[in-house]
């Protein structure tokens, strides 16, 4: 384009001046060099090339300040997950919370947050997610031998099941190294819903592998119909298969070295346990008891207020595979939208559903992680964490500006990045007030307006060179007043909450 518009000021003032015929030569050569239709083609070399602007465009916007405000808090309230995940979540998440009251959104900023599509959220959400930080990287247990006392089910045998087919695996939290006793974590995922459930294990025993699966079944808001592992020695032996005939449970297993076999419960032990407890060692009885406590909260966090996707067809072409899945939607909204599900089951999740607070049990998510940090760090000892002394308001303010120092998960190990200070004094430390009173005065005028207006009254002062500073302190002041429109509230009486 920039091509074109200077070919468009090299031969312009020759087609205004030029006699018919050569007007006609010259359209004739500029529409075979352009690809222009013709009509267009006189309408640029009458008018002259186009004005151009660079950069953004914040009077095309179609969402202000307010409503990226509000999504960042929801977005955080999600444990942040994809804009794919968060849009169908959207309208659940905001019900949620206007209903504890954790978020008290205008008519107009409602509206425009919820009519958000999922590219526009991870559009507005990009530099903050920079900020954060990325996700951490997944490791995979490894399989076992081969124990051929139970019948094997593939990736593709698994068709359409009703909800109550789990597939289960053992997640190791041993650390950087593998000797020695540590806690494991069961991890049960449904097939036909993805409902998710963990629970910790002190050692690797056969027995208190079959004790654990009775209290999961009891939480289990249906049947366990079938019990899908790997081929790791605690689950291949005759108790665990004794206990499945007992209880009338399908008992069945991967092919060994196929992972992808289990690729339902290989998902979850990235998405969930290892996003949520991280990498580090835990061991010991105080250990496990936190990641029972941890996991309380989590089980109704990721199947209430967690979508995912679900594979619907696969088709391979050659090399090629192309694949389509369902719209994201939580374990919850699958299990009601199953026809396979009976009434009672549905009544019961749907009461469970309306009690729920999602801020209320991520707060608790993030108490345990710090918890679990201090039992596998070993910190000083009479040292109190920050998050688990916070209250539930505290929590909820954090939520806006929690991007801004990274990760929020305790369990990762995000390095601590130095705050550079000022170096130079503030050149609007004298007329900072004058300028806040423009602004509040008359919002809607640009950085540069009011910046050639202190130009005006203190001539020789301020210099073209401090116009970014002057913008950068009006952003300040509208982040605050947007602030103000999502919560009601300024934003330093909210800080000084904090």
């Amino acid at each position: 384009m920039a091509t074109r518009d200077e070919l468009v000021g090299a031969i312009a003032a020759r087609y205004v001046e030029g006699a018919r015929v050569e007007k006609s030569r010259i359209l004739d050569e500029f529409v075979a060099i352009t690809g222009f239709h013709r009509k267009h083609a006189m309408r640029l070399l009458c008018g002259g090339p186009p004005c151009r602007r660079n950069g953004s465009r914040p009077e095309r916007r179609v969402y202000d300040d307010a409503v990226r405000e509000a999504l960042i808090v929801v977005w955080e309230a999600a444990d942040r997950v994809c804009g794919k995940r968060l849009r169908p979540l959207l309208p659940v998440l905001v019900e949620a919370m206007e209903r504890h009251g954790h978020l008290q959104l205008g008519a107009p900023v409602r509206a425009g947050l919820l009519a958000m599509s999922a590219a526009t959220i991870d559009r507005a959400l990009r530099k903050v997610r920079d900020r954060a930080g990325g996700r951490a990287s997944r490791r995979t247990a490894p399989s076992a031998a081969v124990r051929r006392s139970v019948p094997v089910r593939t990736f593709s045998d698994w068709q359409d099941p009703p909800p109550g087919f789990f597939e289960a695996d053992l997640v190791a939290h041993s650390g950087p190294m593998a000797s020695g006793s540590f806690v494991q974590t069961l991890v049960l995922t449904d097939i036909a819903t993805g409902w998710t459930e963990c629970a910790p294990l002190l050692v690797r025993e056969q027995k208190l592998l079959t004790e654990m699966l009775d209290e999961l079944r009891k939480l289990l808001p249906f049947a366990l119909l079938g019990f899908d592992t790997d081929n790791d020695s605690v689950f291949m032996n005759e108790t665990v298969r004794e206990y499945c005939q007992a209880a009338g449970v399908a008992f069945t297993r991967c092919r060994p070295y196929r992972k992808n076999d289990q690729a339902w419960v290989e998902q979850k032990n990235g998405a969930v346990v290892r996003r949520m407890v991280g990498y580090r060692r835990f061991a010991g009885l105080e250990a496990a008891a936190q990641l029972a406590r941890l996991y309380t909260a989590v089980r109704l966090f990721v199947n209430f207020f967690q979508p995912s996707f679900k594979l619907a067809e696969k088709e391979r072409d050659g090399a090629r595979v192309r694949k389509r899945y369902y719209q994201p939607a939580t374990p919850h909204q699958r299990l009601l939208a199953d026809p396979r599900t009976p009434e009672e089951v549905r009544h019961s999740v749907s009461a469970m559903a309306a009690t729920l607070d999602p801020v209320r049990l991520l707060r608790e998510i993030r108490a345990a992680q710090q918890r679990l940090v201090e039992i596998a760090d070993k910190p000083i000892e009479g040292e109190v964490a920050a998050i688990s002394a916070s209250t539930l308001e505290q929590f909820l303010s954090g939520l806006r500006t929690a991007w801004k120092e990274g990760d929020a998960r305790p369990t990762a190990r995000a390095k601590a990045k130095t705050k550079r200070l000022r170096r130079r004094p503030d050149p609007f430390a004298t007329v900072s007030a004058q300028l806040r009173a423009w602004f509040e005065a008359e919002p809607e005028r640009t950085g540069r307006e009011l910046f050639e207006r202190l130009q005006a009254q203190h001539p020789g002062v301020y210099p073209d060179g401090q116009l970014r500073t002057c913008q950068r302190r009006l952003q300040i002041w509208r982040q605050e007043m947007a602030h103000k429109l999502v919560f009601g509230i300024p934003h330093q009486q909210r800080e000084a909450v904090v």
